[in-house]
């Protein structure tokens, strides 16, 4: 048997199990198989009868009976179809980025929480890197659920196996056909999307399934197809009436049976079957990449043995067939002259990609096996070293006691006694002065906590009515006289009608800011900077709207025209260019006076309330292009609580100006909108008493249509002729709800800020004063 560092791979199928151990040649790109072996089963175990799990293990102890794997590797794949593989362009960023966009990107690929699979990435060969920058870089995601993954490890566990890589087959086969037929080195050479090198499809037929891999080597793009060799048999057994045994038996010697033209025409319907599943999947992946051209295919799997099948397939599809006779840059005629291995070399190729993995000659190097089975394995190599240095320290620590026993033997302790108790005398003492000290302490935290409380039961009264004055203060007023706003139309007059107010404690309100409610806040930072830009020059939010009216002559646009006609014109404030998360989350961060970066959408920590007002407004106006809908209650209620001032009592009478953030209040968000609506509301301008009996306009009934006239308009008791006044109107309303933290600050901690920032003013100008005296 062979000994050394090498790699075994094993291939668990339906119908065998393969083997081949494979070490690295001298010359350092060629690889040498020095050992293989092939187990058939006693029966398929897709057969009803069959107890795949006992045949499994009866094979696996079969196999390590016969080869030895100590300090070897062991390598194992797992079907196409038990995992999945995506494929996504990274955009140009900074390499070391790459695992953050990876990260998000598996969170949308992946249709399961990534805590329930084992999922691996790599980004692809042939991308460019310039300056530190990953251009053109497409990268893989392979994932597989971690009960899959356990179920497939379950056999070598119970085998005494440990396994080092798991791979789906279809990167087995991939990494096979790059390093042993393609004619192109990915690994060293660049991708150029619009000249790609020849494409190769991977037929690997199974017993139940087929996997079909596409390459060019720079890509790869692969899919399982619902056929496999069992297929075959299972129609030979419905025509012919014949037991599944004989099928395959028949179905292997198809040419020396006696009417083969028969058996022929009666897996016909699998074998069309096959080409347009194939034909399909060929179809939709040149939709996805215009520009591969596919030159020829590559059956793989001892399913494809089936007579005529490679020929088949190779004439329908129009694609020359590669046939596996041997493996190109494979040595070892001891192993690749056998013939049981020739006879069985189509089943080899996903061993041979393993092969590859394991000794780090493939283009694709994701392993799928567990963290946890791998920190595992090293505690339990550990081990032995581990308690070889606890016995060393335990033997170190009895020669040291023994030495310090025999200089503590030879003491003599009467002459030591006088002072001892002297020492005991004094440790007294202290601890006598220690208690008391301790009880004074206590005390004075006592009476501190006191005064407190007697002190804080006075500001704790303000803090609500402070809290309520606050909102009270945000909301938008009339700056012209009281009279005039009545003559205002209502989507013009500047009322949030605030409905209901909730409160809810929370001791982390770290655990309220989601990551949905970060996003939110974006929008409440991105306004809040507008907004400061537009009253640098002069502008307000009506201003905005005055100047972002669009035209409506011929040619204007409709949707720039009725803003509402979107989510509440909220598309209007937005960027025109989207910024993916994580240059969003760069252009949030912003640098401190003393150098250090500061993330303006940080949450809040600590306990605190969050506060929910419940409301809707009705100025939405077609002519308020930036501030109607969402953003009208951005412009208003968001920006103040954000930025705003408010004056409040300093304790001693005074009122001083108060920031929001100083008060306590962060973070104001629109957690629920909606798109307004139209509402028939009262008519201000209506007057009940214009109303006739029955419903009808003036004193008295209208006159009915005359002969030879037109019908009349509603007439007064004059006999003049009155506008008709509804006593409903429609309009829009926008109804949302916000919600924004608040953390209690009272009126003596304000003041204790305050006083601590002068300080550090005061400070950092002695500090600058200095420098410039020293200059």
């Amino acid at each position: 048997m062979a000994a050394g560092k090498g790699v075994w791979s094993i291939d668990i199928g339906h119908a065998a199990i393969k083997a081949l151990r494979c070490t690295v040649h001298d010359d350092g790109f060629w690889l040498v198989a020095d050992a293989f072996d092939y187990i058939e089963y006693p029966k398929l175990l897709t057969l009803p009868d069959a107890n795949p799990e006992q045949m499994i293990r009866d094979a696996l102890k079969e196999f390590l009976s016969r080869n030895e794997l100590k300090n070897d590797k062991v390598a194992i794949s797992v079907p196409g179809q038990a995992g999945l593989a995506r494929f996504f362009k990274a955009p140009p960023v900074e390499a070391k980025r790459i695992p953050d966009i990876v990260k998000y990107e598996a969170k949308q690929q992946i249709p399961f929480p990534l805590d329930e699979v084992v999922w691996d990435y790599q980004p692809m060969p042939g991308a460019h890197v310039e300056e530190g920058i990953s251009l053109e870089t497409e990268i893989g995601i392979f994932a597989m659920k971690r009960d899959q993954v356990f179920r497939s490890l379950q056999p070598f566990l119970d085998a005494g196996i440990d396994v080092d890589f798991v791979q789906l087959s279809p990167v087995a086969l991939y990494n096979f056909v790059a390093h042993d037929l393609l004619t192109v080195n990915p690994t060293k050479e660049e991708y150029d999307p619009a000249n790609q090198p020849e494409s190769y499809v991977i037929l690997s037929m199974g017993t139940e399934t087929t996997d079909l891999v596409i390459t060019n080597g720079f890509r790869v793009w692969q899919r399982s197809l619902p056929i496999g060799g069992n297929h075959f048999t299972k129609q030979l057994t419905k025509d012919l009436k014949l037991t599944f045994a004989k099928a395959e038996h028949l179905k292997r010697h198809a040419r020396e049976a006696d009417d083969a033209k028969l058996i022929f025409q009666s897996m016909r319907p699998k074998f069309n079957e096959l080409v347009t599943d194939i034909q399909r999947s060929i179809g939709f992946f040149q939709t996805l990449d215009r520009k591969a051209k596919i030159s020829r295919i590559v059956p793989v799997g001892n399913a494809m043995k089936l007579p005529g099948l490679v020929s088949y397939l190779s004439k329908n599809l129009g694609y020359e067939a590669v046939e596996i006779d041997g493996f190109q840059k494979l040595s070892g005629s001891e192993v690749t002259s056998s013939a049981a291995f020739r006879d069985n070399i189509m089943s080899f190729a996903t061993c041979y990609g393993m092969c590859l993995q394991g000794l780090r000659k493939s283009c694709l190097q994701t392993n799928l096996l567990p963290q946890e089975i791998l920190i595992d394995r090293l505690i339990r190599e550990k081990k032995p070293w581990a308690v070889a240095a606890v016995a060393a320290l335990l033997l170190a620590c009895t020669v040291n006691f023994f030495f310090h026993w025999k200089a503590w033997n030879t003491a003599d302790p009467e002459k030591f006694a006088g002072a001892m108790r002297q020492v005991e005398s004094v440790v007294q003492i202290s601890g006598s002065h220690k208690s008391a000290d301790d009880q004074a302490m206590t005390d004075a935290e006592n009476l501190k906590a006191i005064g407190n409380y007697v002190v804080g039961n006075e500001e704790n009264r303000r803090l609500w009515p402070e809290l309520l004055r606050a909102v009270t203060a945000s909301l938008p007023t009339y700056e012209g006289k009281p009279e005039d706003i009545w003559k205002m139309p209502i989507e013009e007059r500047p009322f949030l009608y605030i409905d209901s107010v909730e409160s809810k404690y929370y001791p982390d309100v770290s655990v309220w800011y989601s990551d949905s409610l970060r996003e939110r806040y974006r929008q409440t930072v991105d306004n809040s900077k507008r907004l400061e830009e537009a009253a640098e020059e002069g502008l307000t939010a009506e201003d905005l709207d005055e100047k972002g009216v669009a035209p409506t002559g011929d040619g204007a646009d409709p949707a720039a025209a009725n803003p509402m006609g979107s989510a509440a014109g909220a598309a209007a404030a937005a960027p025109e260019e989207e910024m993916t998360p994580a240059e969003g989350e760069e252009a949030m961060e912003m640098v401190g006076e003393d150098g250090e970066v500061v993330d303006e959408l940080a949450g809040p920590t600590e306990s605190g309330w969050v506060i929910q007002l419940k409301g809707k407004h009705y100025h939405n106006s077609t002519k308020a292009r930036q501030n109607s809908g969402p953003q009208y209650v951005r412009n208003t209620l968001i920006h103040q609580l954000d930025t705003g001032m408010i004056a409040l009592d300093d304790g001693s009478g005074q009122m001083i100006e108060v920031s929001m953030k100083e008060l306590g209040i962060s973070h104001p968000v629109i957690v629920l909108d909606s798109v307004p609506k139209t509402v028939q509301v009262d008519n201000p301008d209506f007057d009940p008493a214009t109303m006739g009996v029955g419903g009808e306009t003036g004193m008295i009934p209208s006159m009915g249509p005359m002969s030879g006239m037109g019908p009349m308009g509603p007439m007064n008791p004059m006999g003049t002729e009155v506008e008709i006044v509804p006593a409903k109107i429609p309009v829009k309303v926008y109804e949302f709800t916000v919600q924004f933290c608040w953390q209690e600050t009272p009126v003596s901690k304000r003041i204790e800020n305050k006083k601590l920032e002068a300080e550090a003013a005061a400070e950092a100008a002695a500090a600058a004063a200095s420098a410039e005296e020293g200059f």
